[in-house]
Protein backbone atom coordinates (compact mmCIF):
# COMPACT_ATOMS: atom_id res chain seq x y z
CA UNK A 1 0.00 0.00 0.00
CA UNK A 2 1.66 3.17 -1.46
CA UNK A 3 1.70 6.47 1.02
CA UNK A 4 -1.59 7.95 -0.37
CA UNK A 5 -3.85 5.07 -0.07
CA UNK A 6 -1.93 4.39 3.66
CA UNK A 7 -3.73 8.19 4.72
CA UNK A 8 -6.86 7.37 3.03
CA UNK A 9 -7.67 4.81 5.20
CA UNK A 10 -6.55 6.58 8.38
CA UNK A 11 -8.85 9.72 7.38
CA UNK A 12 -11.43 6.94 6.73
CA UNK A 13 -11.46 5.17 9.68
CA UNK A 14 -10.75 9.02 11.50
CA UNK A 15 -13.83 10.55 9.95
CA UNK A 16 -16.22 7.58 10.51
CA UNK A 17 -18.20 8.65 13.34
CA UNK A 18 -18.82 12.09 12.19
CA UNK A 19 -22.21 13.92 11.96
CA UNK A 20 -22.41 15.05 7.84
CA UNK A 21 -19.87 15.08 5.61
CA UNK A 22 -16.52 16.84 5.07
CA UNK A 23 -14.83 16.87 1.89
CA UNK A 24 -10.91 16.46 1.87
CA UNK A 25 -7.66 17.05 -0.58
CA UNK A 26 -4.62 15.60 -0.24
CA UNK A 27 -1.44 16.96 -1.28
CA UNK A 28 -1.04 15.01 -4.65
CA UNK A 29 -4.73 16.18 -5.53
CA UNK A 30 -7.29 13.24 -4.13
CA UNK A 31 -10.83 14.64 -2.79
CA UNK A 32 -12.45 12.37 -0.37
CA UNK A 33 -15.92 12.81 0.70
CA UNK A 34 -16.25 11.36 4.27
CA UNK A 35 -18.68 10.96 7.24
CA UNK A 36 -21.84 9.07 8.17
CA UNK A 37 -24.20 11.09 5.89
CA UNK A 38 -25.95 10.44 3.10
CA UNK A 39 -26.97 14.01 2.06
CA UNK A 40 -25.89 14.27 -1.22
CA UNK A 41 -25.23 17.88 -1.04
CA UNK A 42 -21.71 18.76 -1.31
CA UNK A 43 -20.11 20.44 1.69
CA UNK A 44 -19.36 23.95 1.50
CA UNK A 45 -15.71 24.00 2.21
CA UNK A 46 -12.81 21.75 1.73
CA UNK A 47 -10.40 20.50 4.25
CA UNK A 48 -7.22 20.86 2.05
CA UNK A 49 -4.45 18.21 3.88
CA UNK A 50 -0.28 19.85 2.62
CA UNK A 51 2.02 16.76 4.01
CA UNK A 52 1.37 13.00 4.80
CA UNK A 53 2.86 14.06 8.88
CA UNK A 54 -0.37 15.71 9.56
CA UNK A 55 -2.19 12.78 9.03
CA UNK A 56 -0.42 11.06 11.26
CA UNK A 57 -0.57 13.72 14.03
CA UNK A 58 -4.79 13.94 13.36
CA UNK A 59 -5.62 9.97 14.05
CA UNK A 60 -2.78 9.38 17.05
CA UNK A 61 -3.35 12.57 18.64
CA UNK A 62 -5.11 12.99 21.50
CA UNK A 63 -5.83 16.30 22.19
CA UNK A 64 -8.77 17.52 20.33
CA UNK A 65 -7.01 20.97 19.52
CA UNK A 66 -5.22 19.08 17.19
CA UNK A 67 -7.47 20.06 14.41
CA UNK A 68 -6.81 24.03 15.11
CA UNK A 69 -3.31 23.51 15.53
CA UNK A 70 -2.38 21.89 12.13
CA UNK A 71 -4.40 25.34 10.79
CA UNK A 72 -2.51 27.12 12.83
CA UNK A 73 0.95 25.56 11.35
CA UNK A 74 -0.34 25.73 7.73
CA UNK A 75 -0.20 21.83 7.71
CA UNK A 76 -4.20 21.96 6.99
CA UNK A 77 -6.25 25.04 5.04
CA UNK A 78 -9.91 25.60 4.58
CA UNK A 79 -10.97 26.79 1.12
CA UNK A 80 -14.82 27.79 1.08
CA UNK A 81 -16.89 28.50 3.92
CA UNK A 82 -14.63 29.14 6.89
CA UNK A 83 -17.69 29.34 9.41
CA UNK A 84 -19.16 25.65 8.32
CA UNK A 85 -15.69 24.42 8.57
CA UNK A 86 -15.23 25.66 12.32
CA UNK A 87 -18.40 23.57 13.08
CA UNK A 88 -16.18 20.74 13.23
CA UNK A 89 -15.19 21.46 16.69
CA UNK A 90 -19.05 20.46 18.00
CA UNK A 91 -17.71 16.80 16.46
CA UNK A 92 -13.62 17.02 17.53
CA UNK A 93 -14.60 14.44 20.61
CA UNK A 94 -15.77 12.36 18.15
CA UNK A 95 -13.47 12.19 15.48
CA UNK A 96 -11.17 9.70 17.23
CA UNK A 97 -10.40 5.81 16.50
CA UNK A 98 -10.61 3.63 19.13
CA UNK A 99 -7.79 1.78 20.80
CA UNK A 100 -7.93 -1.17 18.83
CA UNK A 101 -7.83 0.48 16.01
CA UNK A 102 -5.32 2.72 16.61
CA UNK A 103 -3.01 -0.77 17.32
CA UNK A 104 -4.66 -1.61 13.46
CA UNK A 105 -3.48 1.06 12.25
CA UNK A 106 -0.09 1.60 13.93
CA UNK A 107 1.88 -0.16 11.48
CA UNK A 108 0.28 2.24 8.66
CA UNK A 109 0.63 5.24 10.82
CA UNK A 110 4.60 4.43 11.82
CA UNK A 111 5.45 3.86 8.14
CA UNK A 112 4.06 7.35 7.39
CA UNK A 113 5.52 8.60 10.91
CA UNK A 114 9.26 7.61 9.17
CA UNK A 115 8.90 8.67 5.97
CA UNK A 116 7.83 11.99 7.16
CA UNK A 117 10.80 12.52 9.19
CA UNK A 118 12.93 11.48 6.16
CA UNK A 119 11.48 13.77 4.10
CA UNK A 120 11.52 16.23 6.76
CA UNK A 121 15.54 15.87 6.99
CA UNK A 122 15.69 15.78 3.19
CA UNK A 123 13.78 18.96 2.89
CA UNK A 124 15.14 21.21 5.72
CA UNK A 125 18.08 22.47 3.72
CA UNK A 126 15.37 23.47 0.61
CA UNK A 127 12.30 25.19 2.83
CA UNK A 128 11.83 28.64 2.50
CA UNK A 129 12.15 31.36 4.93
CA UNK A 130 8.70 32.16 5.14
CA UNK A 131 7.75 28.21 5.77
CA UNK A 132 10.61 28.54 8.38
CA UNK A 133 9.00 31.67 9.92
CA UNK A 134 5.69 30.15 9.97
CA UNK A 135 6.69 27.07 12.19
CA UNK A 136 8.75 28.70 14.48
CA UNK A 137 6.13 30.88 15.42
CA UNK A 138 3.75 28.10 15.93
CA UNK A 139 5.86 26.69 18.01
CA UNK A 140 5.41 29.88 19.96
CA UNK A 141 1.73 30.44 20.00
CA UNK A 142 1.06 29.73 23.02
CA UNK A 143 -0.06 32.25 25.74
CA UNK A 144 1.58 33.06 29.39
CA UNK A 145 0.53 30.41 32.20
CA UNK A 146 -1.95 32.12 34.50
CA UNK A 147 -2.57 30.20 37.68
CA UNK A 148 -3.69 32.95 40.85
CA UNK A 149 -4.53 35.97 38.99
CA UNK A 150 -1.76 37.94 40.59
CA UNK A 151 -1.35 41.20 39.28
CA UNK A 152 1.93 40.30 37.47
CA UNK A 153 0.12 37.35 35.89
CA UNK A 154 -2.74 39.77 34.71
CA UNK A 155 -0.86 41.85 33.48
CA UNK A 156 0.99 39.38 31.17
CA UNK A 157 -1.41 37.95 30.07
CA UNK A 158 -2.85 41.49 29.27
CA UNK A 159 0.30 42.09 27.13
CA UNK A 160 0.11 39.11 25.33
CA UNK A 161 -2.97 39.47 24.15
CA UNK A 162 -3.23 43.28 23.78
CA UNK A 163 -0.13 44.32 23.04
CA UNK A 164 -0.13 42.26 19.47
CA UNK A 165 0.15 45.55 17.53
CA UNK A 166 -1.85 48.42 17.20
CA UNK A 167 -1.70 48.37 13.48
CA UNK A 168 -3.27 44.78 13.66
CA UNK A 169 -6.03 45.53 15.64
CA UNK A 170 -6.53 48.27 13.40
CA UNK A 171 -7.14 46.30 10.34
CA UNK A 172 -10.31 44.84 11.46
CA UNK A 173 -11.87 47.04 14.48
CA UNK A 174 -14.04 50.26 13.59
CA UNK A 175 -12.42 53.75 13.23
CA UNK A 176 -13.01 54.14 17.04
CA UNK A 177 -10.57 50.83 18.00
CA UNK A 178 -13.52 49.54 19.97
CA UNK A 179 -12.58 46.05 21.19
CA UNK A 180 -16.61 45.15 22.55
CA UNK A 181 -19.45 44.09 21.34
CA UNK A 182 -21.26 46.82 18.93
CA UNK A 183 -25.05 47.93 19.53
CA UNK A 184 -26.67 47.76 16.39
CA UNK A 185 -30.16 49.47 16.51
CA UNK A 186 -30.77 46.84 13.09
CA UNK A 187 -28.54 44.31 11.64
CA UNK A 188 -27.26 46.60 8.83
CA UNK A 189 -25.82 49.35 10.48
CA UNK A 190 -21.99 49.37 9.61
CA UNK A 191 -19.58 48.70 12.33
CA UNK A 192 -18.49 52.11 12.83
CA UNK A 193 -21.72 53.77 13.76
CA UNK A 194 -22.87 50.36 15.67
CA UNK A 195 -19.66 51.17 17.89
CA UNK A 196 -20.96 54.91 18.27
CA UNK A 197 -24.19 54.06 19.42
CA UNK A 198 -22.73 51.50 21.84
CA UNK A 199 -20.75 53.92 23.71
CA UNK A 200 -24.17 56.69 23.45
CA UNK A 201 -25.90 53.32 24.89
CA UNK A 202 -23.45 53.29 28.18
CA UNK A 203 -23.21 56.65 28.62
CA UNK A 204 -27.14 57.05 28.41
CA UNK A 205 -27.75 54.55 31.12
CA UNK A 206 -24.76 55.72 33.31
CA UNK A 207 -26.73 58.98 32.94
CA UNK A 208 -23.55 60.83 32.11
CA UNK A 209 -23.72 64.63 33.64
CA UNK A 210 -21.02 67.27 33.22
CA UNK A 211 -18.42 67.61 35.77
CA UNK A 212 -19.53 64.22 36.73
CA UNK A 213 -16.09 62.21 37.67
CA UNK A 214 -16.13 59.04 35.47
CA UNK A 215 -14.06 55.88 35.96
CA UNK A 216 -13.42 53.31 33.13
CA UNK A 217 -11.65 50.13 34.15
CA UNK A 218 -10.05 48.54 31.22
CA UNK A 219 -10.66 51.45 28.94
CA UNK A 220 -9.07 50.11 25.94
CA UNK A 221 -7.56 52.93 23.40
CA UNK A 222 -9.50 55.44 24.92
CA UNK A 223 -12.99 55.57 22.93
CA UNK A 224 -15.31 55.71 26.06
CA UNK A 225 -13.44 58.20 28.17
CA UNK A 226 -12.79 60.75 25.04
CA UNK A 227 -16.69 59.90 24.08
CA UNK A 228 -17.79 60.58 26.98
CA UNK A 229 -15.70 64.15 28.07
CA UNK A 230 -16.39 65.50 24.13
CA UNK A 231 -20.06 64.58 24.29
CA UNK A 232 -21.38 64.52 27.61
CA UNK A 233 -19.13 66.88 29.53
CA UNK A 234 -17.71 64.75 32.12
CA UNK A 235 -14.09 64.56 33.49
CA UNK A 236 -13.00 61.14 32.58
CA UNK A 237 -10.12 58.58 33.49
CA UNK A 238 -9.22 55.19 32.14
CA UNK A 239 -7.40 52.82 33.33
CA UNK A 240 -5.35 49.46 31.34
CA UNK A 241 -2.39 47.22 31.97
CA UNK A 242 -1.78 47.48 28.12
CA UNK A 243 1.53 49.53 27.09
CA UNK A 244 0.55 49.73 23.66
CA UNK A 245 -3.21 50.78 24.70
CA UNK A 246 -1.68 53.57 27.50
CA UNK A 247 0.39 55.09 24.74
CA UNK A 248 -2.38 55.06 21.89
CA UNK A 249 -4.85 56.52 23.85
CA UNK A 250 -2.27 59.17 25.67
CA UNK A 251 -1.85 60.37 22.15
CA UNK A 252 -5.41 60.21 21.20
CA UNK A 253 -6.21 62.43 24.31
CA UNK A 254 -3.33 64.84 23.22
CA UNK A 255 -4.33 65.10 19.82
CA UNK A 256 -8.20 65.88 20.75
CA UNK A 257 -6.72 68.43 23.10
CA UNK A 258 -8.43 67.03 25.78
CA UNK A 259 -5.92 66.39 28.41
CA UNK A 260 -7.96 69.03 31.04
CA UNK A 261 -10.66 66.47 30.64
CA UNK A 262 -9.82 63.37 30.25
CA UNK A 263 -6.85 61.02 31.78
CA UNK A 264 -5.38 57.40 31.46
CA UNK A 265 -3.13 55.76 33.59
CA UNK A 266 -0.80 52.46 33.13
CA UNK A 267 -2.37 50.44 36.41
CA UNK A 268 -4.41 47.52 37.58
CA UNK A 269 -8.00 48.27 39.85
CA UNK A 270 -6.73 46.71 42.88
CA UNK A 271 -3.82 49.64 42.68
CA UNK A 272 -6.68 52.01 42.33
CA UNK A 273 -6.48 54.91 45.56
CA UNK A 274 -9.08 56.97 47.13
CA UNK A 275 -12.74 56.36 48.35
CA UNK A 276 -16.07 57.77 47.01
CA UNK A 277 -14.03 59.15 44.17
CA UNK A 278 -16.42 58.93 41.11
CA UNK A 279 -19.54 59.71 40.24
CA UNK A 280 -19.58 57.21 37.73
CA UNK A 281 -18.10 53.58 36.83
CA UNK A 282 -18.11 51.36 34.01
CA UNK A 283 -15.92 48.47 32.96
CA UNK A 284 -16.42 46.89 29.57
CA UNK A 285 -15.21 43.89 28.06
CA UNK A 286 -12.72 43.75 31.44
CA UNK A 287 -13.97 41.91 33.97
CA UNK A 288 -13.62 38.38 32.17
CA UNK A 289 -9.54 38.43 32.89
CA UNK A 290 -9.62 39.28 36.00
CA UNK A 291 -10.90 35.38 37.26
CA UNK A 292 -13.61 33.58 39.08
CA UNK A 293 -12.13 33.89 42.75
CA UNK A 294 -11.19 37.87 42.36
CA UNK A 295 -15.01 38.98 41.71
CA UNK A 296 -15.10 39.80 45.38
CA UNK A 297 -12.04 42.19 45.17
CA UNK A 298 -12.96 43.63 42.18
CA UNK A 299 -16.39 44.55 43.13
CA UNK A 300 -15.56 45.56 46.41
CA UNK A 301 -13.25 47.95 44.87
CA UNK A 302 -15.44 49.78 42.46
CA UNK A 303 -18.10 49.88 45.50
CA UNK A 304 -15.41 51.74 47.71
CA UNK A 305 -14.50 53.74 44.43
CA UNK A 306 -18.23 54.79 43.97
CA UNK A 307 -19.58 58.03 45.42
CA UNK A 308 -22.77 57.11 47.53
CA UNK A 309 -25.66 56.89 44.71
CA UNK A 310 -23.39 56.60 42.15
CA UNK A 311 -24.45 54.22 39.08
CA UNK A 312 -22.04 51.11 37.86
CA UNK A 313 -22.30 49.44 34.38
CA UNK A 314 -20.45 46.32 34.19
CA UNK A 315 -20.35 44.76 30.11
CA UNK A 316 -18.96 41.55 29.64
CA UNK A 317 -19.55 38.01 28.59
CA UNK A 318 -20.88 35.12 30.52
CA UNK A 319 -20.81 31.27 30.31
CA UNK A 320 -24.29 29.22 30.58
CA UNK A 321 -22.15 26.31 32.44
CA UNK A 322 -21.33 27.32 36.05
CA UNK A 323 -17.90 28.29 37.00
CA UNK A 324 -15.23 27.76 34.15
CA UNK A 325 -14.48 24.29 33.79
CA UNK A 326 -12.11 22.46 31.20
CA UNK A 327 -13.14 21.79 28.01
CA UNK A 328 -12.65 21.98 24.46
CA UNK A 329 -13.68 25.95 24.37
CA UNK A 330 -12.06 26.92 27.73
CA UNK A 331 -8.66 24.98 26.92
CA UNK A 332 -8.25 26.92 23.36
CA UNK A 333 -9.45 30.29 24.97
CA UNK A 334 -6.52 30.19 28.27
CA UNK A 335 -4.14 28.07 25.56
CA UNK A 336 -3.99 30.81 22.76
CA UNK A 337 -6.20 33.86 23.42
CA UNK A 338 -6.62 34.98 27.16
CA UNK A 339 -4.69 33.13 29.18
CA UNK A 340 -6.46 34.74 32.14
CA UNK A 341 -9.98 34.35 31.01
CA UNK A 342 -12.32 32.62 32.90
CA UNK A 343 -16.61 33.08 32.71
CA UNK A 344 -19.22 32.48 34.61
CA UNK A 345 -23.26 32.50 34.56
CA UNK A 346 -24.94 36.04 34.44
CA UNK A 347 -27.14 34.63 37.87
CA UNK A 348 -23.25 34.13 39.90
CA UNK A 349 -22.24 37.88 38.67
CA UNK A 350 -25.34 38.91 40.07
CA UNK A 351 -24.98 37.40 43.38
CA UNK A 352 -21.41 38.88 43.67
CA UNK A 353 -22.31 42.59 42.74
CA UNK A 354 -24.82 42.01 45.34
CA UNK A 355 -22.43 40.71 47.90
CA UNK A 356 -20.63 43.91 47.40
CA UNK A 357 -23.95 46.07 48.29
CA UNK A 358 -24.67 47.12 44.53
CA UNK A 359 -28.04 47.11 43.64
CA UNK A 360 -29.36 45.88 40.12
CA UNK A 361 -31.41 48.28 38.37
CA UNK A 362 -31.50 46.70 35.02
CA UNK A 363 -30.00 43.75 32.77
CA UNK A 364 -29.50 43.56 29.08
CA UNK A 365 -28.84 40.99 26.72
CA UNK A 366 -26.45 41.66 23.92
CA UNK A 367 -25.45 37.86 23.04
CA UNK A 368 -26.48 38.71 19.34
CA UNK A 369 -25.36 41.74 18.29
CA UNK A 370 -21.91 40.44 19.88
CA UNK A 371 -22.25 37.35 17.09
CA UNK A 372 -23.13 40.02 14.53
CA UNK A 373 -20.08 41.93 15.38
CA UNK A 374 -17.55 38.93 15.66
CA UNK A 375 -18.75 38.30 11.84
CA UNK A 376 -17.90 42.03 10.76
CA UNK A 377 -14.79 41.62 12.51
CA UNK A 378 -13.66 38.05 10.75
CA UNK A 379 -14.66 40.22 7.37
CA UNK A 380 -12.37 42.77 7.84
CA UNK A 381 -9.51 40.57 8.66
CA UNK A 382 -9.90 38.30 5.88
CA UNK A 383 -10.19 41.40 3.75
CA UNK A 384 -7.14 43.05 5.13
CA UNK A 385 -4.99 39.42 5.72
CA UNK A 386 -1.83 40.25 3.54
CA UNK A 387 -1.54 43.37 5.38
CA UNK A 388 -2.01 41.62 8.68
CA UNK A 389 0.90 40.07 7.92
CA UNK A 390 3.03 43.04 8.37
CA UNK A 391 2.53 42.92 11.41
CA UNK A 392 1.85 39.04 12.60
CA UNK A 393 2.97 35.85 11.45
CA UNK A 394 0.68 33.81 9.53
CA UNK A 395 -0.13 32.00 12.22
CA UNK A 396 -0.77 34.84 14.27
CA UNK A 397 -3.37 35.87 12.04
CA UNK A 398 -4.83 32.30 11.69
CA UNK A 399 -5.70 32.26 15.21
CA UNK A 400 -7.27 34.85 15.54
CA UNK A 401 -9.38 34.35 12.86
CA UNK A 402 -10.50 30.84 14.14
CA UNK A 403 -10.95 32.34 17.84
CA UNK A 404 -13.21 35.26 16.14
CA UNK A 405 -14.72 33.04 14.00
CA UNK A 406 -15.76 30.19 16.96
CA UNK A 407 -16.98 33.36 18.99
CA UNK A 408 -19.15 34.18 16.68
CA UNK A 409 -20.78 30.92 16.46
CA UNK A 410 -20.72 30.31 20.23
CA UNK A 411 -22.76 33.58 20.47
CA UNK A 412 -25.39 32.15 18.24
CA UNK A 413 -25.62 28.89 19.61
CA UNK A 414 -26.59 30.26 22.88
CA UNK A 415 -23.48 28.79 24.74
CA UNK A 416 -21.56 32.25 25.58
CA UNK A 417 -23.36 35.36 26.35
CA UNK A 418 -22.36 38.84 27.16
CA UNK A 419 -24.56 41.42 29.30
CA UNK A 420 -24.65 44.92 30.32
CA UNK A 421 -25.27 45.09 33.88
CA UNK A 422 -26.09 48.14 35.44
CA UNK A 423 -26.67 48.59 39.66
CA UNK A 424 -26.24 51.30 41.91
CA UNK A 425 -24.55 52.22 45.13
CA UNK A 426 -27.58 52.69 47.27
CA UNK A 427 -27.29 55.43 50.19
CA UNK A 428 -29.72 54.69 53.47
CA UNK A 429 -32.35 53.88 50.83
CA UNK A 430 -31.60 56.56 48.37
CA UNK A 431 -31.02 56.10 44.22
CA UNK A 432 -30.10 58.46 41.15
CA UNK A 433 -32.42 55.99 39.03
CA UNK A 434 -35.10 57.54 37.48
CA UNK A 435 -38.51 55.76 37.28
CA UNK A 436 -38.42 54.60 33.78
CA UNK A 437 -35.72 53.49 31.22
CA UNK A 438 -37.34 56.49 28.88
CA UNK A 439 -34.10 58.73 29.20
CA UNK A 440 -32.42 55.63 27.06
CA UNK A 441 -34.22 56.08 24.01
CA UNK A 442 -34.45 60.12 23.61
Amino acid sequence: MDITNQSTDLLKRLFKSLKGSVKLRLWNGDSLKLGNSSDRLEPTYVLVFKNVKVVNALVLGNDPLRFAEAYFRDDIDVEGDFFAAIKLKDNLYALRISLFEKIQSLFSAGKLYFITQANRIQNLASTSSVDTMVMEAADDLEGTTVRHHTKAENKNAISFHYDVSNEFYKLWLDRNMIYSCAYFTESKVDLNQAQIDKLNHICKKLMLKPEESFLDIGCGWGALIIHAARNFGVKSHGITLSQQQFEYATDRIKRANLQNRVTVELIDYRDLQGEASYDKISSVGMFEHIGLKNLPTYFSTVNRLLKPCGLFLNHGITHFDIGWNKNLSTTFINRYVFPDGQLDTISNIQVQMEKSNFEIADVESLRMHYALTLRHWVSNLEKNHEQALEYVSESTYRIWRTYMAACALEFESGDIGVYQILSSKTHHGQTKLPLTRKHLYI
